[in-house]
């Protein structure tokens, strides 16, 4: 029975890749030459890089209870909290989409 419990929690518990996805794009794009994976390694870095400042703004000035006083005193009790993992996911989703559009007008090798 041990063996059976740690067989499924090795596969969906404790799985690296499940686990940490971040990167996830690049792991699963499978390129067969080095530059390939470096490129892509590159792309998934910089959308990081972008998102992940962007989405503190965005939790710190927009989502977080009490945030939009910024507005003015009748946004004060306004908490927009449980929007903020859909809205992580738009923003990053939005940020991958804008750099596959660069990466496929400027290199198309590595799009390809």
């Amino acid at each position: 029975m041990e063996h059976l419990e740690l067989f499924f929690k090795s596969i969906f518990v404790d799985n690296m890749v499940f686990a940490y996805f971040l990167g996830m794009c690049s792991y699963l794009a499978v390129s067969k030459k080095v530059s390939t994976a470096v490129g892509l390694g590159a792309a998934v870095i910089f959308v990081l890089a972008i998102t992940v400042p962007l989405n503190w703004l965005l939790d710190q000035y927009i989502l977080q209870e009490g945030a939009l006083t910024w507005l003015g005193p009748e946004f004060a009790d306004y908490d927009l909290s449980f929007l903020s993992f859909i809205m992580f996911i738009a923003t990053i989703a939005t940020m991958v989409q804008l750099v596959e559009i660069v990466v496929e007008k400027f290199s198309p090798s590595l799009y390809n």
